[in-house]
């Protein structure tokens, strides 16, 4: 028999319309970057207007102003991207916030903000994308989970937690759209190599080679490595791939030995 050809992962994405929340940096400028290269036309939904300017030189990439905690723009970015770009074939519902901080010290008001932005966020992201794919009877959508929603950590509560019921939404979700051929899956990354996670060792709040000690494979995640598993899930090759919690984590969550 012969083998079927290899498909071509440099453009395996030509033709698709992606969104990405959160995508003007850190892992979603990552995601921006390599959907763009493998042909989608991405539309990053960023609270930030400064990521308008770094999608400079990303070709197809274009930018909306929104903020994921409010329904009413959540719905008009959709509107606005499906207007003006084309039917979305993929959705990433990446953008969220870190807490971290004694339990003890944590105000209702920073556990609503991290539950707002890390749930209510996503809920609203996978809500409007499925309203308009499972008519369709087609799409993929992407949550970003953590190793922390699959592992615990101290001092970290309502990321856990919020990252938890990420990774419990995209279960419950892929169960239910999958019959209407939509694919729900969630990505969990562990520490991986940002401006964000660099401030934070600079700052004296993470120590570097104790994190990295704990990390069977000895590094940090690069962003682009995190980047390629998304991509991978939201191309055709993944078409039998939904309901999975997808970990990057340098083996972090399978390392019981400390």
């Amino acid at each position: 028999m012969t083998a079927a050809p290899a498909p071509d992962r440099n453009r395996d994405l030509a033709g698709k319309v992606a969104l990405i929340t959160g995508g003007g940096s850190g892992l979603g400028l990552a995601m921006t970057w390599r959907f763009a290269a493998r042909g989608a036309r991405v539309v990053v939904a960023d609270h930030d207007p400064a990521a308008e300017a770094a999608l400079s030189g990303i070709e197809g990439a274009s930018f909306i102003a929104c903020d994921v905690c409010v329904p009413e723009q959540v719905d008009a970015t959709f509107e606005r991207a499906e207007a003006e770009i084309g039917p979305l074939d993929i959705v990433v519902a990446n953008a969220g916030v870190s807490q971290n901080g004694p339990t003890l010290e944590l105000s209702f008001a920073e556990w609503r903000r991290v539950m707002d932005v890390n749930l209510g966020g996503v809920f609203l992201t996978a809500q409007a994308a499925g309203r308009r794919m499972v008519p369709r009877g087609q799409g993929v959508i992407l949550l970003m989970a953590s190793m922390y929603g699959v592992v615990a950590a101290p001092e970290r509560v309502g990321y856990c937690v919020s990252k938890s019921g990420v990774a419990m939404m995209a279960k419950t979700l892929a169960l239910e759209w999958a019959h209407h051929g939509l694919r729900v899956n969630a990505l969990a990354p562990g520490y991986v190599r940002t401006p964000f996670l660099d401030d934070l060792i600079a700052r004296g709040r993470l120590d570097a080679d104790a994190l990295t000690a704990r990390m069977p494979i000895g590094r940090f995640i690069e962003p682009e490595e995190v980047a390629d598993l998304a991509a991978f899930l939201a191309s055709d090759e993944a078409s039998a791939i939904t309901g999975q919690i997808a970990g990057v984590d340098g083996g972090w969550s399978a390392n019981g030995y400390l």
